[in-house]
């Protein structure tokens, strides 16, 4: 009995610390999608979701340096309650060493409070971008869209497509992907990209409480759901890997 009780509790063990490990990887995912045939132009995002409580890697920023990343995308939940500002910080900060910076608002961010999220962008250099549309250094026919979340409020969808009209070429940044069926009809991104499902966190075998993220191409580019470089209520993941992306875009 002693035995059996041993090996249960040693087989939880290892099953949380694979869990864990999971959840603490820094997999850097690379995805390339061309806009036309024939494309002389290359345009490198790196995107990054669901933060939450992780401290980002050095690591991880040294790998991106060595790429020229022209836009540095937060897809929101860059904390959530409890977690220090201090750390936000120091995130945000490294993640703007990386690029221009555009950030969007995930549903849990408020929980640290809106104005100090606002003021940490604006202190590191970054745009936070609400239900509006700010241009790519280096790419000017480009442009970064992004949307409120509807945690913190209504999409104003009239002035989302206005903000948009000068732009030959769109990227499209929101937290939950639901709000890609708002935009249907009335935009066409060439790149859409959005977080906030963690993939379903925590899967057994195809079930998920959220479907699996995934890169996906689409008549005018390509769409990603990531799931995401965080978590949130338990720091272990299974079956929806932690990671970011870069996502070159030939035009």
């Amino acid at each position: 009995m002693k035995r059996l009780f041993l090996t249960v509790v040693l087989s939880a063990c290892s099953v949380l610390t694979y869990m864990f490990a999971l959840a603490h990887q820094n997999r850097l995912m690379t995805h390339t999608v061309s806009i036309k045939d024939y494309s002389s132009n290359t345009l490198n995002v790196f995107f990054i979701s669901d933060i939450h409580r992780r401290r980002l890697s050095k690591r991880l920023i040294k790998q991106l340096s060595n790429k020229t990343i022209h836009a540095v995308i937060i897809g929101g939940d860059v904390a959530e309650k409890g977690v220090p500002l201090e750390r936000v910080r120091g995130n945000m900060q490294m993640l703007a060493s990386v690029g221009p910076l555009y950030y969007i608002f995930g549903n849990n961010d408020q929980e640290v409070g809106t104005e100090q999220l606002l003021k940490i962008v604006e202190e590191v250099g970054g745009v936070t971008l609400i239900d509006q549309t700010a241009t790519i250094p280096l790419h000017p026919t480009w442009g970064v869209c992004g949307l409120q979340d509807p945690a913190n409020g209504s999409v104003d969808m009239d002035k989302v497509v206005a903000s948009a009209q000068w732009c030959e070429h769109t990227i499209l940044a929101v937290h939950n992907p639901s709000l890609f069926r708002k935009i249907e009809g009335r935009m066409q991104p060439e790149l859409m990209l959005a977080g906030h499902t963690h993939g379903g966190q925590i899967r057994l075998g195809t079930w998920g409480l959220q479907k699996k993220g995934k890169f996906q191409y689409t008549q005018t580019g390509a769409r990603l759901i990531s799931n995401g470089y965080g978590t949130t209520m338990v720091p272990l993941r299974l079956g929806a890997k932690s990671e970011c992306h870069v996502v070159e875009v030939h035009y």
